[in-house]
């Protein structure tokens, strides 16, 4: 299986909400393509959206809800998880990067995930960083 890119947690959120037609239609298709082998997560990704899910979402998921959506939608993309290399690598893209030592671990998941491709709305679409490309899904070229 060839992995070609890593979902930050915001494209997952605009996937399964409707704050934005347009970006839920891409976010969709891309985790489409993650459950078809495609692209990856890391157990960051899980917990954050876990906590969004609980707390922000407009229809906020229970219990039940939310460990139905962990076994049947995260979980059979979530590859990358903590090691201390996973740590050591953030702390040294932070320096770096300038980037949050949380969106260092994002960088150093893909990283670990051997992703030529980060979509993230959150970092800097375009910026290159150890061969990994930082894209926004939602920037559309002609």
């Amino acid at each position: 299986m060839n992995v070609e890119f890593f979902l930050d947690t915001n494209v997952l959120i605009y996937a399964f909400t409707d704050q934005d037609a347009a970006k839920k239609s891409r976010s969709r298709e891309l985790y489409e393509l993650a459950l078809a082998g495609k692209g990856i997560i890391s157990y960051q990704v899980v917990q954050e959206f876990l906590n969004a899910a609980q707390r922000k979402f407009p229809s906020r998921f229970n219990e039940s809800d939310l460990r139905e959506f962990l076994d049947k939608t995260l979980w059979p993309i979530c590859t990358v998880f903590p090691t201390r290399e996973l740590y050591q690598q953030a702390i040294t893209l932070q320096r770096e990067s300038g980037w949050s030592f949380y969106d260092s671990l994002i960088v150093a998941a893909a990283l670990a995930g051997d992703c030529p491709i980060l979509y993230s709305e959150d970092l800097q679409s375009g910026r290159k960083i150890h061969g990994l490309e930082v894209r926004s899904p939602f920037a559309y070229t002609a």
